[in-house]
């Protein structure tokens, strides 16, 4: 009975740490945002701290079909967003090569006009805890603290729903009770 009983909290045990670690690891609402500098596809150095001042739009995507649906989405949110003061990007934050996300790229149903960065050493990845929970939007405001997040290709967030929080942080919300 004792044997059955260990045998059945091991699990339970082994999720409930598993989920501590990923809601410390990927929850960052209301933190700053961590830094970096990359470089884009068209080989200029972006660096996230470069936008202060501006909301950003912050996507990180691997190559994969759900992150092909986001990186779209957030090519709408570009699109509306002209003009004002946002700043979307698109990283790819798998270590990815140049040539293997300029191909992903090329196949998206439309194209891609942001500035979209390759991470090779997977820092963002590292940063914003990426891995398998894959694509994630963040939202960062002027101020450069994260404000709303979705993570994971089962929460996709539509551009609608993207412009809609951008539209709030542009108006002076910071995000909270989000």
């Amino acid at each position: 009975m004792k044997r059955t009983i260990t045998m059945l909290l091991v699990p339970v045990l082994a999720i409930a740490l598993a989920g501590t670690v990923l809601a410390k690891s990927y929850f960052k609402v209301g933190e700053k945002a961590p830094g970096f500098t990359l470089t884009a596809l068209s080989g200029e150095a972006v660096s996230l701290e470069s936008f202060k001042g501006k909301v950003v739009v912050l996507g990180l995507f691997h190559i994969c079909e759900p992150c092909m649906m986001q990186g779209t989405n957030l090519q709408k949110v570009y699109e509306a967003t002209r003009g004002k003061d946002v700043a979307v990007l698109g990283v790819n934050s798998s270590g990815d090569s140049k040539k293997a996300v300029t191909e992903f790229l090329s196949a998206f149903p439309v194209k891609v006009t942001y500035p979209y960065l390759i991470d090779p050493n997977k820092t963002t990845d590292k940063l914003y805890g990426g891995g398998k929970f894959i694509p994630n939007v963040y939202l960062i405001d002027q101020e450069g603290v994260i404000r709303w997040q979705r993570v994971g290709n089962m929460d996709l967030a539509g551009a609608d729903v993207i412009l809609q929080e951008v539209n709030k942080l542009l108006a002076g919300g910071n995000g909270k009770g989000l």
